[in-house]
């Protein structure tokens, strides 16, 4: 037999991700088993690789930008995409707050005695293997390797391949944690290649994968929840709103639209419509217009509010259902609070949505009727981040209601058992 002959083929995609697969479910159960103070060690040696390897990342992520400028993406994608000294020494802080949280592993939530004497208790513990997708954000390698590690979860990576060269980079890092702490590398996996056959390979994988994570435009989650054979844990896109009621501060809603809108543009919080009472347009529009026309941003207006500034566009219907992630705005004037909630109703995503006012009645209306995941008074929806919230970071924002909803952080990230200690009992 020729040496040609005896030649092992090479495994399949689909052979390559089913090992992945088989080693995250055992590392899971080593994860499991780990010292909170193992894994805090973990991601607290991470951090520390990722700000020595400082140039390293910025070097892969500059092959990433470079190829994302030449397939001509937009000023959005670029920014979600770009990673800088301040970006990176965020992704290390977030994984040293994630070291300081309270472990959620083995936590009680609730525990009671019952006539009998059993004693009963409700118990945190791993979902176990999470699998993760998400597009262009490396950031998210890191956020996401590091509260499924807190959380004592397997996860398996699966970044876009637009940030391909940065998430290796930062997974890296995230590898060196684990050894560092004597804790298994298969804890925290990343897909290794972009070929998209390989999420579809994910989704089928149940007998190794408890949960699936999508983070990113409609057409992923659309796919991720038409295809995956998991649980799926999605949030759609953040088409957030501004209210801005009739007893609003004009300085405050001034300095809350902007940042709402422009603070950054590309991510899931940044504010899409901005609604105004009818009533008190004429008296905090115009300013509200003309800051963010002379920040670069672009006003899309119904009539009465084209009638304010010149320089605003006409709104379409479709403007008030459209997640921008660019520099434009939508504006509608309304008829008061029920108008408002009921455009956010009709038009929103349930992400996160703001009312300005100094009336607070009329706020706890307000955030008590729009159903959305996040509801903020006089603040912007730029918060709408785990980081601001203390988890340390976050995998997304859920804006499902079952298990979790809102910033999914650690505590997000577990189910729970029940634990009873009996005596000798025998039920009749």
């Amino acid at each position: 037999m020729t040496a040609q002959a005896m030649q092992v083929p090479a495994p399949t995609l689909e052979q390559r991700m089913l090992a992945l697969g088989q080693a995250a479910r055992e590392a899971g159960r080593t994860l499991a088993q780990a010292t909170a103070e193992a894994r805090n060690g973990a991601l607290r040696q991470a951090a520390a690789a990722i700000r020595r390897n400082a140039a390293t990342i910025l070097e892969a992520n500059g092959r990433d930008m470079a190829a994302a400028r030449e397939r001509a993406l937009g000023p959005a994608m670029l920014d979600r995409l770009l990673l800088d000294a301040k970006r990176i020494e965020a992704m290390a802080r977030g994984l040293e707050e994630i070291a300081a949280l309270p472990d959620p592993i083995g936590a009680c939530i609730a525990e009671w005695t019952m006539p009998n004497g059993l004693r009963i208790s409700r118990v945190r513990v791993p979902l176990g293997c999470i699998g993760i997708i998400y597009e262009s954000r490396p950031n998210v390698t890191a956020d996401a390797g590091g509260l499924c590690l807190k959380s004592a979860n397997a996860t398996i990576l699966r970044g876009g391949s637009e940030s391909f060269h940065s998430s290796r980079a930062i997974h890296s890092c995230l590898a060196w944690g684990l050894r560092a702490a004597g804790l298994p590398e298969a804890a925290i996996q990343m897909v290794p290649v972009t070929d998209r056959e390989a999420v579809g390979h994910l989704l089928a994988m149940s007998g190794h994968v408890d949960v699936i994570v999508p983070r990113g435009g409609r057409s992923l989650i659309e796919r991720v929840q038409k295809e995956s054979r998991i649980p799926v844990l999605a949030h759609l896109e953040g088409n957030c709103h501004v209210y801005l009621h009739e007893a609003a501060d004009p300085d405050m809603a001034r300095h809350i639209v902007l940042n709402a809108k422009m603070r950054r543009t590309g991510v899931c919080g940044a504010a899409e419509t901005l609604l105004v009472d009818r009533a008190a347009a004429a008296r905090l529009l115009p300013a509200v217009i003309g800051d963010l026309i002379a920040a670069g941003c672009e006003v899309r207006g119904d009539a009465p509010t084209q009638t304010l500034d010149r320089r605003v566009r006409p709104a379409s219907e479709a403007d008030w259902r459209t997640e921008y992630l660019d520099a434009i705005i939508a504006v509608r004037q309304v008829e008061g609070l029920e108008a408002a909630i009921a455009h956010i109703e009709t038009y929103g995503s349930h992400h996160t949505d703001s009312i300005v006012t100094a009336d607070i009645a009329v706020a706890e209306r307000f955030l008590r009727e729009v159903d959305s995941a996040i509801v903020l008074h006089n603040a912007s929806t730029q918060f709408a981040d785990g980081g601001e919230f203390g988890m340390g970071a976050e995998i997304g924002i859920a804006t499902g209601k079952l298990h979790a909803r809102g910033p999914v952080g650690a505590e997000q990230l577990t189910s729970y058992k029940y634990v009873v200690h009996g005596t000798g009992q025998c039920r009749p």
